[in-house]
């Protein structure tokens, strides 16, 4: 089996959210996550502000047009079955993105 990593993105707005809306958030990643069962090596967790460092090695703020907020470590036997997975992940719901990419071993 191969590890993909889902790395994610979409601005979450958590810290506006009440502690009913944060408890269903939670629960519907939890749900997700125990879908996965021992697929999942890493849960991962959100980041915080990103930013990039760009060619001329200077610093800039944002992470551009599509900031990273999470990532996630799984195991899958293809992309195919890595995207399966990746489907229902609440973040889509929410309006976010998930970029999928094998992890090579060097």
């Amino acid at each position: 089996m191969a590890k993909y990593i889902f790395a994610y993105h979409g601005v979450g707005s958590m810290a506006k959210a009440s502690a009913e809306e944060v408890k269903q958030v939670m629960d519907a990643w939890g749900a997700w996550f125990g879908s996965m069962g021992k697929s999942v090596v890493d849960g991962g967790n959100p980041c915080g502000p990103s930013s990039t460092v760009r060619p001329d090695g200077s610093l800039a703020s944002g992470g551009g047009p599509n900031p990273l907020s999470g990532y996630s470590l799984v195991e899958a036997a293809s992309l195919e079955d890595a995207h399966r997975m990746a489907k229902g992940c609440p973040i889509l719901k929410a309006g976010g993105s998930i970029e999928i990419a094998q992890c090579m071993d060097m």
